[in-house]
């Protein structure tokens, strides 16, 4: 049982679907990153998507592009970012946090040292959008032996032929991409994505969570009573990137986590 397995084991008692938010490690600055990250579980998230920065991110939308961007010119790395992690763990030993992001910055630490380094820091899980299921053999399997849990994304254009292949070797959750394009292009539609979670869930038994073109708290909960729970991303980051305070955003967030909870 990984942090992830718990915390959706600990939702289903209390009859609650999960909230996930998603913010970029390092943006504006390493210390408001931090306080953001800090402040996350008091403002109801369930499970923390950290986004490492990267340079050239081909699944994110303006608005993320832009928070890596940000971060990357405030010297964020990915060792910042496993040492932010381990400064959350000094005061949160039970919040999960997924790393998500690209396999450049992980191939080129070195895949046996980045898992190593990840599970010291305290991470639970990763989701690296660049890897397909063809190469398990390079990350995703050491991660599940390392005692990570592997996410996989299954979107729109997800057929019934390519999705047990996608389903191979996930676990803590599946994310479902509720549109088809970039991050935080469109907004998510419940009417849309409940047959297609309905369709995955009859393929597996892990929670499916939905992401992408949520932006506000009854969009949440709209997505999450057809769902396992709802991520929200670029609504989050676009609060960090109009430059408010880690009191507002964290505000903002609550009225999100809100929503999802009264699924």
């Amino acid at each position: 049982m990984t942090r992830i397995d718990t915390t959706f084991a600990a939702l289903r008692a209390e009859g609650k679907k999960a909230f996930v938010a998603y913010i970029m490690a390092g943006d504006p600055d390493h210390d408001t990153s931090l306080a953001i990250l800090k402040g996350l579980p008091a403002a109801g998230v369930d499970i923390i998507e950290l986004g490492i920065p990267f340079t050239d991110p081909m699944a994110d939308g303006p608005t993320i592009q832009l928070a890596g961007q940000r971060a990357l010119e405030a010297g964020q790395t990915l060792q910042k970012t496993l040492d932010m992690v381990a400064e959350f763990r000094k005061y949160d030993t039970t919040t999960p946090i997924v790393l998500m992001g690209y396999y450049n910055p992980i191939y080129n630490r070195g895949v046996d040292r980045f898992l190593d380094d990840a599970k010291a820091a305290g991470v639970d899980g990763l989701i690296v959008v660049d890897l397909p299921p063809e190469e398990d053999e390079e990350l995703c399997i050491p991660a599940q032996k390392a005692g990570l849990n592997f996410i996989r994304l299954a979107t729109p254009t997800t057929d019934d032929k390519r999705l047990p292949k996608v389903l191979t070797n996930t676990s803590g959750f599946v994310y479902y991409v509720s549109i088809t394009g970039i991050t935080g292009a469109a907004e998510a539609q419940a009417a849309d994505v409940a047959p297609e979670v309905a369709r995955i869930k009859a393929r597996t038994d892990l929670p499916v969570i939905v992401g992408f073109g949520i932006k506000t708290p009854e969009a949440a909960e709209e997505i999450a009573r057809v769902a396992d729970g709802a991520v929200v991303g670029s609504a989050i980051v676009a609060e960090i990137g109009q430059g408010k305070p880690p009191s507002e955003v964290l505000a903002f967030v609550k009225s999100l986590a809100d929503g999802a909870h009264c699924a």
